[in-house]
């Protein structure tokens, strides 16, 4: 029997308002550069071949698929730290069992969509989430507006940050991974494949962390600490939670040294109290059957920092009708979720 409860659309509010400026963005695969940054070099001997390729309008798991299909090796050892935008060229690592097995002549998969740029060996597959972040340049096409009002966003961008939206990729094509989320949690969806029953799980944690961030950035909170909050250290998964906000706390978060956080949900108790638990069990209440799903799939409790940090944020005007971008983002974090509040998107 199919579900036919609603699924929840969050609206995603803008921290700073509804830009001005309107543009184009990926009117060719080269507007959208993406370059992963591990944080460590591949140690030189072991099992896993680990492959640095350039992509072009190619999605990571069809790479993925052509290069366990070379080998001769299943789905499973074949490894990667994220999924890549599709419409863009990436540069990304692979990881490749080879254990008891000839390496193959990798050289045969180049063409136009694929080349390879590095081959190393290394004793560990690479894992997901195994990354320091991601290195953008994009170019924003046909712009329509005020220049100066556009680079006051910039710069209000580069030193405050912006709300840590999960992007639409995460919810798939209309949706599609919330709908089947839903079909898992009701029981109409059997999902054997752990990877996608993974992605839509996901989808569902994500948009609860939506629901409660774009309340916060509603009540202009989500770059303040609120009695009770859990705070998320820069650059890390570490997090503690403050009862007051005092002094300090205040100092340490304009500073961008830590962040307010939301909640991951799952199984267990919110870490948050006081006036922070009481927004978010206020904006979760409605939304049981999810929280509940989420906990019956083994999934438990963790936080996820509300404000995102975009490192090293430059931009130059080639032309008056265009804009180059770029910034650093730690794993984990969207390159939509920066340009949304940079440019208004024609067509959106």
């Amino acid at each position: 029997m199919t579900d036919t409860r609603p699924i929840p659309s969050v609206e995603l509010p803008y921290a700073y308002g509804l830009p001005e400026v309107q543009g184009t963005v990926r009117r060719a695969p080269e507007d959208f550069q993406v370059d992963e940054d591990l944080g460590f070099e591949p140690a030189g001997e072991g099992e896993h071949v680990f492959l640095l390729i350039r992509k072009r309008n190619a999605n990571t798991d069809w790479v993925a698929g052509r290069l366990g299909r070379l080998a001769g090796v299943k789905p499973a050892d074949v490894g990667y730290a994220g999924l890549k935008d599709r419409q863009a060229v990436t540069t990304q690592w692979f990881s490749v069992n080879l254990a008891g097995r000839p390496e193959p002549d990798w050289s045969v998969l180049e063409g136009d969509n694929i080349g390879i740029l590095a081959v190393r060996r290394h004793s560990r597959k690479l894992r997901k989430g195994a990354l320091r972040g991601n290195r953008f340049v994009l170019v924003i096409r046909d712009l329509q507006g005020d220049r100066a009002s556009l680079e006051e966003r910039l710069r209000r961008i580069a030193q405050e940050g912006v709300p840590n939206y999960f992007g639409a990729q995460r919810f798939g094509i209309g949706g599609g991974n919330l709908a089947r989320a839903q079909g898992l949690f009701s029981g109409s969806l059997q999902e054997r494949n752990r990877h996608k029953r993974g992605l839509y799980l996901s989808a569902a944690r994500s948009m609860l962390f939506n629901e409660v961030l774009a309340q916060r950035v509603r009540a202009g909170t989500w770059a303040q600490p609120l009695a009770g909050d859990a705070m998320v250290l820069e650059g890390t998964h570490s997090f503690f939670v403050i009862e007051e906000v005092d002094a300090e706390t205040r100092r340490r978060c304009a500073a961008m040294d830590i962040h307010p956080s939301g909640p991951l949900w799952g199984a267990g108790e919110l870490h948050t109290r006081g006036e922070a638990r009481r927004l978010e069990e206020s904006v979760l209440a409605p939304l049981e059957f999810w929280r509940d799903g989420l906990e019956r799939f083994g999934l438990t409790q963790e936080r996820r920092p509300l404000r995102l940090k975009v490192e090293e944020l430059a931009w130059e005007f080639p032309n008056e009708r265009e804009l180059r971008v770029s910034f650093r983002l730690p794993a984990g974090a969207y390159a939509t979720t920066v340009l949304r509040e940079m440019i208004h998107i024609g067509g959106e």
